[in-house]
């Protein structure tokens, strides 16, 4: 029952970051090479959505809403393998009902806040995403980690997603989180579903690396 109670709260926390914070992608009319408003609402909404869900479905789950936490998570123990399947289930169809329901509102699928390739590069699309989940993952895992910071761990997690997202959007939407770049893709189509690979590998990568920093500090730590 409590393996349940936890993959909705997965569920749902991933359906409401991907309805509310791509729809201010898409609503706001956000353009990645502006630097306005606009841009600057949608890095601070992923943060907030995050620091809110955390405290609704942190005692429950964690609220990874996120697969790159997830592995991260399973990396450095305190995920089972059971769970790790239970939570991406749970992510990837949070986002994609969110996706789903973002299309429904807006009544066209063209702009659903979907990611994108920097300049037509892979590689540095790559390199880019990498990084920047590297920085909010091994956040996440730092300040979760320590028992007197965890009453902070979601505003500290919100401002991590939102200042990567203030860096990033210009580059490729900003992802780090391959259940936020499916559930758009499958809608929209066409090259954003084409380049979804490097949102969901680049992520995965960059969680699996701020596991593996988190585990080396921690150890390094105690002795």
């Amino acid at each position: 029952m409590l393996s349940i109670k936890k993959y909705v709260s997965e569920f749902i926390g991933t359906l409401v970051l991907v309805l509310f914070n791509c729809g201010v992608l898409a609503v706001s009319g956000c353009e990645g090479h502006i630097f306005d408003g606009a841009y600057i609402m949608s890095a601070l909404g992923f943060g907030l959505v995050i620091a809110v869900m955390y405290y609704i479905f942190g005692e429950i789950s964690g609220s990874h809403l996120n697969p790159s936490v997830s592995i991260a998570r399973l990396i450095t123990g305190e995920l089972s393998v059971k769970n790790f399947v239970g939570y991406l289930v749970a992510q990837f169809s949070g986002a994609t009902v969110g996706a789903a329901l973002l299309w429904y509102f807006i009544g066209s699928r063209e702009n659903l806040g979907q990611n994108g390739l920097h300049n037509e590069n892979e590689a540095k699309s790559i390199i880019i995403e990498i990084i920047l989940t590297f920085v909010y993952v091994i956040t996440v895992l730092g300040v979760s980690s320590r028992i007197h910071e965890r009453k902070v761990s979601g505003i500290a997690s919100g401002g991590a997603l939102a200042l990567v997202h203030l860096f990033g959007i210009y580059f490729t939407g900003t992802s780090v989180n391959p259940a936020r770049s499916f559930g758009p893709a499958v809608f929209v189509g066409g090259d954003a579903l084409e380049c979804l690979w490097v949102f969901i590998v680049a992520p995965l990568t960059g969680g699996i690396l701020a596991a593996l920093a988190h585990k080396f500090i921690s150890m390094a730590s105690k002795n």
